[in-house]
């Protein structure tokens, strides 16, 4: 099944790419921050929730880590 349709593999696929625009700007800032405005700024709004957020954004990782281990 489609992430789209399956509210959980959302949110699995939303966390992950948050995560992932975050620890990419880690590394090399440049590559985000070329594309603030427009489709590719959609990385570098995640990448700065990641960065702003990220005690709610790790908490978040590992309720849905948990869910998916050991509810699923």
């Amino acid at each position: 099944m489609s992430a789209i349709f399956n509210f959980q593999s959302l949110l699995t696929v939303i966390l992950l790419l948050i995560c992932t625009c975050a620890y990419i700007r880690s590394l090399a800032p440049s590559v985000l921050d070329r594309n603030k405005t427009g489709l590719l700024g959609i990385f570098w709004k995640c990448a700065r929730i990641g960065e702003r957020k990220s005690p709610y954004v790790a908490v978040c990782c590992i309720v849905m880590a948990f869910s998916i281990l050991f509810i699923q």
